[in-house]
């Protein structure tokens, strides 16, 4: 495998945001004043990597292994920010590229975000910024926590004596990805101990949990440039079976170095789903 501090003829050089591995796990209190003085702020630094085009190797790639696939997927959406026509439309045409991307025999949407990189229309739609941040959105504590959310308890815990990921899938919604593209981790390439547990805590409700990433030289990282609205990256970032290569895929949304002019702005969504095996 390449070292990403290589650069190759099909890469470019870019930077990506880091947590800093202090030693200590951050912590953030939301909406609880009286808790504020308590918080461990976590700090990031940016770091140069090689991000190589996918688009060449997109038949080599597999979720077990990689983390990830890359696939054309045409969809009948028309407007992704309409909820019940992307819940209409976009969760069945979801939930069957899911299936055939890691075999699953049954998959279930948890949720799904619209992001804007413009700020005006951000607001407009109540969409979300994207995260220019390395990390991977589940820990195996709030896997479980969404579990039991979606099931209850007892069908939860039935489900758990199987094996069981989270699947996410991410897609442009207008226009191709220009600005704010995203970037993927080749999930063998990243060490248990880079993934630093990032908590945010609330007076009146359970505490959440995500991991960010700490640098290292050997994270191999990829993109797929100008993605359309008929393409997908198809991603994993939870799975029960620890025996897999691929448990956790970090990534991240990043600045191109060398834009277009007049580059619009980014405008995705993407999608999160329980994949179930029997």
């Amino acid at each position: 495998m390449q070292r990403a501090a290589e650069q190759q003829p099909d890469s470019i050089r870019a930077r990506l945001t880091y947590l800093v591995d202090t030693g200590v796990p951050p912590v953030h209190y939301v909406d609880w004043p009286e808790m504020v003085g308590k918080a461990i702020s976590a700090q990031y630094e940016p770091h140069e990597v090689t991000i190589r085009d996918g688009r060449p190797h997109r038949d080599t790639f597999r979720l077990d292994t990689h983390g990830f696939v890359f696939v054309d997927h045409e969809t009948q959406v028309k407007d992704f920010t309409d909820p019940d026509e992307a819940k209409r439309f976009y969760e069945p045409e979801v939930r069957a590229l899911v299936k055939q991307s890691s075999g699953a025999s049954e998959v279930v949407v948890i949720n799904q975000w619209v992001r804007f990189g413009d700020e005006a229309r951000r607001n407009a739609a109540g969409a979300r910024p994207p995260v220019k941040r390395v990390h991977s959105d589940f820990t195996d504590n709030t896997a479980r926590w969404w579990l039991r959310h979606i099931f209850g308890n007892a069908e939860a815990e039935r489900r758990m004596k199987k094996r069981f990921a989270i699947v996410q899938v991410w897609r442009p919604i207008r226009g191709d990805v220009i600005a704010d593209p995203l970037a993927i981790c080749d999930a063998r390439s990243v060490s248990r101990e880079c993934f630093i547990l990032v908590e945010r805590r609330y007076p009146d409700r359970r505490a959440g949990e995500t991991y960010q990433i700490a640098y290292h030289p050997s994270h191999e990282w990829f993109w797929f440039p100008r993605m359309t609205r008929n393409e997908a990256l198809v991603f994993k970032v939870f799975d029960s079976d620890e025996s897999q290569p691929a448990r956790r895929t970090p990534h991240t949304a990043f600045d191109h170095p060398t834009p277009p002019p007049n580059a619009p702005p980014r405008e995705s969504i993407e999608t999160r789903t329980f994949a179930f095996f029997d």
